[in-house]
């Protein structure tokens, strides 16, 4: 009797000056089932400037995650490529890309890795605002909190240049419990078959934060990569946790980075469009926005000069 391979899968989460909230999400993690056939591997990559020590200490409790401290702030993408490189080396077969803003469902990874089974090449949940973290609070009846929609999926708007969650801010009633092929798969929670980094390639550092993921899920596509939105698997996000949706970070940040993108894969007419509307922000926009639009012009990617 020929023995069963076990598959390994390579579980990542970037941790930025968080150590609490980053604990919780292996707390919560640590409650998810694994199936039988499968073992994970949780390596956790600290991209603070100045670590505290509190996740060291933390973590020398619970050998069987990995800690790599970087002791500068790399981004999101170079963050987490530290750990994809190492899983690849490793002989990893299946890599989890996870945020460290959230709780999980205890069978989310269950599906997930049942859906990669069944041929997904990409394979994303469905994912709520956690209790509180909605962005509209008072939109909702107090029953309906922590069953608002953050992502059912995605698609590319081409006509503005956005990568668009489906779903986003809806209650959720069942109307987005279909699994379907998507065009977008956004990187709070992604499961990666080895085979898709060994075609395409890393995330790209130059986005630094945001779109590495709208980046990344294109080049899959176009690749002939599956990717899939599977609602059976889902979790709950607390969002904008460490950037705050609005702040100058994330104005600067999305500007830059949706130019980036826009220019590499938007049609011409696009193109025009976004350089347009750039040279506008330069004049009326906020103080993130120009920065962010006369980073791009100057070449200056990756961090920027922001921060």
């Amino acid at each position: 009797m020929v023995k069963k391979k076990i598959k390994k899968v390579c579980t990542i989460i970037l941790e930025y000056q968080n150590p609490k909230m980053t604990l919780e999400t292996l707390d919560s993690l640590k409650q998810s089932l694994v199936p039988s056939g499968y073992t994970n591997h949780i390596t956790v990559i600290d991209n603070s400037p100045v670590p505290d020590g509190t996740l060291k200490t933390a973590l020398k409790k619970r050998r069987s995650i990995q800690l790599i401290t970087v002791n500068q702030n790399t981004g999101f993408a170079a963050g987490n490529n530290l750990g994809i490189k190492r899983g690849l080396k490793k002989k990893f077969d299946l890599f989890l890309l996870i945020n460290n803003d959230v709780e999980v469902d205890r069978y989310f990874l269950k599906h997930l890795l049942k859906s990669a089974k069944d041929g997904a090449d990409l394979v994303v949940p469905k994912i709520y605002f956690a209790k509180g973290y909605e962005y509209h609070k008072d939109r909702y009846k107090k029953s309906e909190l922590g069953k608002v929609i953050w992502y059912a999926g995605g698609y590319f708007d081409w006509d503005n240049v956005l990568a668009v969650h489906t779903g986003v801010n809806q209650v959720d009633k069942g109307q987005h419990d279909q699994s379907r092929s998507i065009d977008f798969a956004n990187a709070c929670c992604l499961l990666v078959k080895k085979q898709v980094f060994e075609t395409i390639g890393l995330l790209d550092p130059k986005y630094f934060l945001y779109f590495e993921d709208a980046d990344f899920s294109y080049r899959a596509f176009k690749n002939g990569f599956k990717i899939l939105y599977q609602p059976k698997s889902f979790i709950y996000h607390k969002s904008s946790a460490s950037s705050g949706s609005g702040s100058k970070l994330h104005d600067y940040y999305i500007t830059r980075n949706r130019l980036i993108f826009g220019m590499n894969y938007a049609s011409l007419r696009t193109k025009f469009a976004l350089l347009r509307q750039a040279l506008k922000q330069i004049i009326n926009g906020r103080e993130g926005e120009k920065q962010a639009v006369k980073d791009f012009f100057l070449n200056r990617l990756g961090k920027g000069r922001l921060i």
